[in-house]
């Protein structure tokens, strides 16, 4: 569109007026909302969050962190895999945890394949103070837990600040 067309009395009288589709009266926007209410459906009957819903994302694994004055543990849930599908590292006050799911289930008798793969990545960024050469790591039964211990310096910088009451 020109700017002319924008000023009323550069305006011809010969021009039409031109229907201007809101997203709902398209047949193609129509489509997608149906597509995308079919995958909601399918996906929270099998427990998964919905991909439509405000706020809502798939992120895997689910991660839980816990804090203590001597240290930070990272707890990650990784149902079906073992140590050797994992991989840790730590990198600019950043830790972050690799992996690749694979999966495959054949039953000859009855004709039934199924294969499911995947990758994962999760970043959680790290308290300063904390002594990287000294992580650990254990995984045991489908949990991952990462001890990350602070060191002496960042203990004894800590300090309690009062709170005052009027």
């Amino acid at each position: 569109m020109a700017l002319r067309d924008l000023i009323p009395w550069g305006k011809q009288e010969s021009q039409v007026p031109v229907r201007v589709n809101t997203p709902g009266d398209h047949p193609l926007f129509s489509l997608h909302r149906e597509v995308n209410r079919l995958f909601d459906d399918l996906f929270r009957g099998i427990g998964v969050p919905s991909l439509g819903s405000q706020g809502a994302s798939l992120e895997w694994p689910s991660i839980e962190l816990s804090e203590t004055e001597k240290e930070v543990r990272v707890t990650a849930e990784l149902p079906g895999l073992d140590e050797n599908d994992v991989d840790l590292c730590i990198e600019n006050g950043v830790l972050s945890i690799h992996g690749e799911k694979k999966s495959e289930i054949e039953d000859k008798e009855r004709g039934y394949s199924e294969r499911s793969y995947g990758r994962f990545e999760r970043h959680v960024s790290l308290p300063p103070g904390i002594e990287e050469d000294k992580v650990s790591a254990s995984f045991k039964k489908g949990v991952l837990t990462v001890v990350l211990p602070r060191s002496a310096t960042a203990i004894e910088s800590r300090r309690r600040i009062p709170i005052n009451a009027h």
